[in-house]
């Protein structure tokens, strides 16, 4: 049965805005790293664009080799510097103050329609079609409702504010340059765990534990597993990336099979235990660095130094939760 809304047509629809970013970075004379800039944009919303066509017309191997090489540019067009901000068009403080005045707290509405309308799309549209055709992606649900709660909050958006599409794209291309590579962190990161996977860390990690802990120690491998996946996780930056790989090396093996832990609340603690680390690394730039960023902080650490005493104290609580709740 085909479908309306797919993954891939979602993706092309990211490519296609990253592209319209690209034009504009171009036509900015304002940007001193405007072609560097724009390369790098390119190259991130190409993937998006051509990567099935890549693989249609070359194969799996090759086109995986040139989307990796196209990674590794990416990365070093970051990391050298070569992105900068530009000019933008924007209203003025007067224009801005009268439009808050007006629009009150109706201006969180956009953001707050998101989460309800992705909700409300992923258990109201479940397995439903119209004429033979899934309205969503069944395989990727979630993300095919956060498309269309993004553009009902786009629409939104316009009414209220009395916009126009055009002003959207170029607000979206400031705070993309606001917040630079950082907006692409958990994407590289996702990937990266992704090949943790396939390198079987998991099996690794296992290896060493079994070389320094004694399995039987129930307690102590509960806390090697917390403590192991808010470590990992601060150093992918990414608690999905970390979870594989511990969940794999020490949950499954020693928890699970070895203490007979019921999974659902064993995983869910541990998860919860990486998003301790996330709160502690600035490799989560997401969450930690672009906040700052955002807010013109002196100090682009502060708001991790706020939150590691929340996140210390979370994952001790964490670790007692694991030890009386997953085990029968």
């Amino acid at each position: 049965m085909s479908t309306l809304i797919t993954i891939n047509r979602i993706y092309y629809l990211i490519g296609i805005i990253v592209m319209v970013l690209v034009a504009m970075t171009l036509r900015d004379k304002g940007n001193p790293k405007r072609l560097t800039t724009a390369l790098f944009w390119f190259l991130f919303g190409a993937v998006f664009l051509f990567g099935d066509l890549l693989v249609d017309s070359l194969g799996k191997s090759m086109a995986y080799r040139i989307i990796g090489a196209t990674v590794i540019i990416i990365s070093l067009i970051a990391g050298t510097g070569l992105l900068s901000m530009g000019t933008y068009a924007t209203s003025s403080h007067e224009e801005r103050v009268a439009s808050s005045k007006r629009l009150g707290n109706w201006l969180f509405f956009p953001a707050v329609l998101i989460p309800v309308v992705t909700v409300a799309c992923t258990v109201l549209l479940k397995g439903v079609s119209v004429g033979g055709m899934f309205l969503l992606d069944q395989k990727q649900l979630t993300l095919a409702a956060l498309c269309v709660a993004c553009v009902c909050a786009l629409i939104a958006g316009w009414v209220l504010t009395r916009g126009t599409p055009l002003q959207a794209v170029r607000q979206s291309r400031r705070l993309v340059d606001s917040i630079g590579w950082a907006a692409i962190l958990p994407l590289m990161l996702a990937m990266l765990g992704g090949v943790f996977v396939a390198a079987k860390t998991g099996n690794s990690v296992q290896q060493v534990v079994s070389l320094f802990v004694n399995p039987d120690n129930r307690f102590l491998v509960v806390v090697i597993y917390c403590v192991g996946m808010a470590l990992f996780t601060m150093v992918m930056g990414n608690a999905f990336a970390a979870f594989p790989v511990m969940s794999a090396g020490i949950a499954l093996p020693f928890l699970i099979l070895g203490h007979h832990a019921d999974p659902a609340p064993l995983v869910a603690i541990g998860m919860y235990s990486g998003y301790c680390g996330t709160l502690m690394t600035p490799m989560a730039a997401n969450y930690n660095i672009v906040p700052a960023a955002l807010l013109e902080l002196k100090n682009k650490y502060q708001v991790i130094k706020v939150q590691i005493p929340t996140a210390l104290t979370l994952l001790t609580v964490n670790v007692f939760l694991m030890y009386f709740l997953a085990f029968r």
